[in-house]
């Protein structure tokens, strides 16, 4: 049925948000992380005292009224209140007065509720974004006094394209907001989502590829330009940021985007299976995905290039050089490890010098091994093509060989087989080495494909950022499969949204124990990342078509 709601009263609601962005995605997160506790928690007491259901954790939430046995006790989730008024009810969609006094929640299913819920969170964080990201126009780029402190070329590089961001968000939340007003059960917000991230979401990747200019123009205009700098402390301290710095709202449009298909992932779990909805749902998603890994892309281009440059310049060969700077090479791990000298004899293991410091570089496609000499260079003695190497770890022969792993290139600068047997300074250093060197090698848990099996998982509880090529960065809430683990704290792990994969600290995860609460995260990452079948492939194609009539 169609119950239609006056423009006025969403466009009060949306005028209403009083979390700004950064704000409403911490507290989102931290929720995600406390559900999935309360539910780890309930399973497990519910196996222990009982026998086992086969029903999901979120049905067995919604039996819980029937069943005669009182539930294990929960903590209550803290609600997340976009307004600005604290004592308002409209936190969740189905606290809304017209949704209340509709009758509608009688009506509809459970299944459909959550759905709708997580609808109206897609328009509510977009009208949150949308704040701050005019904030940090009107606040802080339109400041006339920064207008004269900034040269243009130093504005255009600290601000980049955000004119042509918000406007796109501008124009997106605007459509969100007549969907909503067509009916107040919403019919889909993914469609919109889809035609958005297909033809107009690009302005992100121009965006967001600028990160690495504008992250260097920042810290350079605070070291140089004193004006610059007490003029951003001035405008961090005005209540309209809630405390929260300058940075943080450079950095929206990347938060948003990634978020935003997190989103509609939500969705996608709470959509019927094979419906109408759910390739709609799939479809936005995967240009989602595709806008993302621009964006990635973009950021990481920037980066290596300017790495390669600085790496080559380094270098100086012993052997014939070889080429560095190449546009399909990057940096994957550097470091330092010890190469035994001569064979491995009781007589070796009597000399002082056993060891001797050599440096690696590790590309996506060549090993080049170094020795470091003064000046802050390198000589280059050998090297070897990625694919060509193989890694062997040695079994545990005591203290002198702890954390030495023998390394052998099949095909070597002199065109050689060469075996080299290195020591790193620690068990996590020697597995990374491993893992980087050698990819297809076998891990400890999983060869080909762990989402196949029950594989332990993690999820995040602790932010992360990475501080080498092999490790990876975390966001709160992440859920990861564990690949393999070493005993003095390190996990090489693949998060499920992106398949990313990479090493990270253990102590910024916590295990999510139950079977059942592992499985269901599999099956949710089997769902949102099914391959096509033809009729999503037409219903997308038709899509298209519409999208290009209506412009």
């Amino acid at each position: 049925m169609i119950h239609p709601i006056p423009a006025d009263s969403w466009r009060n609601l949306i005028e209403q948000i009083g979390l700004l962005y950064q704000e409403y995605r911490d507290k989102s997160t931290l929720q995600e992380i406390e559900t999935r506790r309360q539910q780890d928690a309930e399973i497990e007491d519910n196996t222990n005292g009982s026998p086992a259901s086969e029903d999901t954790p979120e049905e067995e939430e919604e039996e819980e009224e029937e069943e005669p046995a009182s539930p294990p006790e929960r903590k209550a989730l803290p609600q997340i209140c976009l307004l600005s008024n604290p004592h308002s009810r409209f936190n969740l969609w189905q606290d809304l007065p017209e949704i209340r006094s509709s009758g509608v929640l009688e009506i509809l299913q459970p299944e459909e509720i959550k759905l709708q819920e997580a609808m109206f969170e897609l328009v509510t964080s977009e009208a949150s974004y949308y704040k701050s990201l005019n904030l940090l126009v009107s606040h802080f780029m339109e400041n006339e006094r920064m207008r004269k402190i900034l040269h243009p070329s130093e504005a255009h590089i600290l601000f980049s394209n955000v004119l042509d961001v918000l406007a796109v968000s501008e124009r997106f939340l605007l459509e969100l907001e007549h969907r909503m007003e067509e009916n107040i059960v919403i019919s889909d917000v993914c469609d919109i989502v889809y035609r958005y991230a297909a033809d107009h979401f690009s302005v992100y990747i121009t965006y967001v590829s600028n990160q690495t200019y504008q992250e260097r123009a920042y810290k350079q205009l605070l070291q140089e330009k004193a004006a610059f700098r007490e003029l951003i402390t001035q405008l961090e301290l005005d209540p309209k940021c809630k405390g929260l710095p300058f940075s943080s709202f450079l950095i929206l449009p990347f938060q948003r985007i990634t978020r935003l298909k997190l989103l509609v992932q939500n969705i996608l779990k709470r959509v019927e299976e094979r419906s109408e909805r759910e390739c709609t749902a799939l479809d936005a998603h995967k240009e989602l995905e595709m806008v993302v890994k621009a964006c990635n892309e973009g950021v990481r281009k920037m980066s290596r290039t300017e790495q390669m440059i600085c790496i080559q310049k380094k270098m100086e060969f012993k052997i014939k050089s070889v080429p560095i700077i190449s546009h399909s090479r990057w940096l994957l791990k550097q470091g330092e490890l010890q190469q035994m000298s001569g064979p491995k004899t009781s007589r070796t293991l009597r000399t002082k010098k056993l060891f001797h410091e050599i440096y690696l570089f590790l590309f996506n496609d060549l090993l080049v091994i170094c020795r470091q000499i003064p000046g802050d260079k390198y000589q280059v003695f050998d090297s070897a093509p990625r694919g060509l190497l193989r890694v062997e770890e040695l079994e545990d022969q005591g203290q002198t060989l702890a954390n030495v792993f023998i390394l052998r290139l099949l095909e070597n600068a002199d065109d050689r087989e060469a075996t080299y047997m290195l020591k790193a300074s620690s068990q996590s250093e020697m597995k990374r080495w491993m893992t980087s060197l050698a990819p297809n090698r076998r891990t400890k848990f999983v060869s080909f494909t762990s989402r196949l099996l029950d594989c332990p998982q993690v999820q995040c509880v602790h932010p992360y950022v990475a501080q080498q090529p092999d490790e990876l960065t975390l966001e709160l809430a992440d859920i990861l499969n564990i690949l393999d683990k070493t005993d003095d704290g390190w996990i090489f792990g693949e998060r499920l949204h992106d398949q990313e994969r990479g090493w990270f600290p253990s102590s910024m995860t916590e295990e999510i124990l139950n079977p059942k609460i592992r499985s269901q995260n599999l099956k949710e990452c089997f769902r949102v990342h099914k391959m096509d079948d033809p009729q999503r492939s037409q219903n997308k194609d038709r899509r298209k078509l519409g999208s290009r009539n209506r412009q």
